[in-house]
């Protein structure tokens, strides 16, 4: 194989400028592969049509949910809530041919291969505290005296979990497990809609809003499970940083008023590994 492995999030498809971006969308060879790190909309309908157009173009792809499609939005038809919004997600993947974190993890052999390709499902449990607060009570406080609250709070329920960060920790030690089980000669892609790290949410405007962005149970994965590159969105801020010497990717398109901050014609599929510049 000579095809490259590729990313995308945050498509936010509800934006008819952001469809029109994720319809000129193309690979540029036959064997390359997606990665769709979360976010691609709120609205099953929406999400289900976006991941078919790709799928019927990218050799694989390889699809992580975001909070956006966690929502239980009231324009969506789907009134299914928490776990059972996200095993119908992953249900309606399986149809389409897309790779989800429930699936067995594929390696990908095309350029800068072999790797192990592993996509996650951590959720967050609000340890990214808002700076001078200890507890997430206090942290939510500063959130909501400063108005910068997620709509999460609002609209992504944890059923039948009590709460989101309890949901997070048993995604947490699920993944652990299979983590383990990985070939330990092969390197790792680690893919999550959240960062790994807290350290990307240092250049947030909003420093309260990295609460809804990660967990420290994650904070040295990409060490301990070989990652020659880690990729997620969230944050609306693409770039490259490195950590601990390894790569990190974030690969969002974001909203069109944010986007077109840097230009007219984003282009915001971001090679991994191989492929064309």
């Amino acid at each position: 194989m000579t095809g490259g492995l590729y990313a995308v999030s945050d498509l936010h498809v509800s934006y008819a400028e952001n469809r029109a971006v994720v319809d000129r969308l193309r690979p540029a060879t036959a064997d390359d592969w997606l990665i769709v790190a979360g976010d691609v909309g709120e609205v099953f309908a929406d999400i289900e049509r976006t991941l078919r157009l790709l799928r019927d173009r990218f050799a694989r792809v390889v699809w992580v949910p975001g909070n956006h499609e966690l929502w239980t939005h009231p324009n969506d038809p789907v009134t299914l809530r928490g776990v059972a919004r996200y095993e119908a997600l992953v249900a309606m993947c399986r149809e389409l041919g897309v790779l989800t974190p429930e699936d067995d993890w594929e390696v990908f052999r095309g350029e800068g291969g072999p790797v192990t390709v592993v996509p996650l499902f951590l959720l967050y449990d609000y340890s990214f505290r808002a700076p001078g607060t200890t507890t997430k009570e206090e942290s939510l406080r500063v959130a909501y005296k400063s108005g910068v609250v997620c709509t999460d709070e609002m609209l992504l329920h944890p059923d039948p979990y009590p709460d989101r960060e309890s949901w997070c920790w048993d995604r947490v030690a699920a993944t652990e497990r299979r983590l383990a089980d990985t070939d330990p000669t092969l390197p790792t892609v680690l893919i999550n809609h959240w960062p790994l790290v807290r350290e990307p949410t240092d250049v947030l405007w909003y420093p309260e809003f990295a609460q809804w962005c990660g967990t420290d149970r994650s904070a040295d994965w990409h060490v301990r499970h070989r990652a020659a590159v880690a990729v997620y969105g969230h944050l609306h801020i693409p770039r490259t940083t490195h950590y601990d010497g390894v790569r990190f990717e974030e690969v969002s398109l974001g909203y069109p008023r944010e986007w077109r901050r840097r230009g007219d014609e984003p282009a915001p599929m971001r090679r991994i590994l191989g492929g064309a510049a």
